[in-house]
């Protein structure tokens, strides 16, 4: 499995290292291999590592010149690296803030009445939203029954989905299985109480972290999501408020823990 993550300076310096994961090192290594330059510089810090080592193994008290010399090597090519990294993330603020400046001076400190600020959700939110609005049009539908049975190991075992532990009184209306890009996503409908309906979607994302419950506003639903490790999860809903479906959410990934 490999993410969309970028590679980092701080990733290369990690290879050289030995601290990377074994899924993160196949990432930097398929990077490497589409940039002879950039390899060929961690081949040599690699190199002069080994040296370093093999040098360090040997247990007289004098270190020899041989060794120190090796250590100055390496020692400064992380350092220009790391170098390196810095000024980059410095020239990338300094063209924000060269940005800022300019748009301040086109359209003065008046050119807007109103901002309206938005954090672009990660993928599966609009797939769990799609996934909702499916499960509301099949219900309309004579042909398209509901499956109520809900086998928690089951779909555990099919698709690597840990699903959270449901509040007491809650009943599960229908369970599906749809695709997704890394994998089967899994869609709960579930009924908290009478007449009313929330969506449980989860899935692998295809990276993995560690996110708190965020909101998102699509059109008429709602969505409390938040990732645990490689699988993520949204609660959508169309009638529950943002701060009781946030809190809502947050419940359910407590049961995860």
């Amino acid at each position: 499995m490999t993410s969309n993550d970028p590679i980092l300076e701080a990733d290369l310096n990690a290879y050289v290292d030995d601290q990377l994961a074994v899924g993160r090192r196949i990432e930097v290594e398929a990077y490497l291999s589409e940039r002879p330059a950039v390899a060929a510089q961690i081949m040599k810090d690699l190199r002069v590592r080994d040296e370093l080592r093999l040098a360090l193994a040997d247990h007289r008290t004098v270190i020899r010149q041989e060794t120190r010399e090796a250590a100055r090597q390496l020692e400064r090519s992380l350092s220009r690296r790391r170098i390196l990294a810095v000024f980059r993330r410095a020239a990338a603020i300094a063209l924000f803030v060269a940005a800022g400046w300019v748009a301040h001076a086109v359209f003065g400190p008046f050119g807007a009445t109103e901002v309206i600020a938005s954090v672009q959700p990660p993928a599966f939110v609009e797939e769990a939203v799609r996934a909702h609005r499916t499960t509301l049009l099949r219900d309309t539908m004579a042909s398209q029954p509901e499956t109520e049975t809900f086998d928690r190991a089951e779909i555990r075992s099919a698709t690597a989905i840990v699903l959270p532990d449901l509040p007491k009184g809650w009943t599960v209306l229908d369970t599906q299985v749809f695709p997704s890009a890394y994998g089967p996503s899994v869609e709960l409908v579930l009924q908290p109480e009478a007449n009313e309906r929330l969506s449980l979607f989860a899935v692998r994302p295809g990276s993995f972290a560690v996110q708190d419950v965020l909101l998102f506003h699509a059109d008429n639903a709602k969505a409390a999501y938040w990732q645990i490790g490689d699988v993520a999860y949204a609660l959508v809903s169309e009638s529950r408020k943002a701060d009781d479906l946030t809190q809502t959410a947050r419940e359910l990934s407590r049961t995860l823990y």
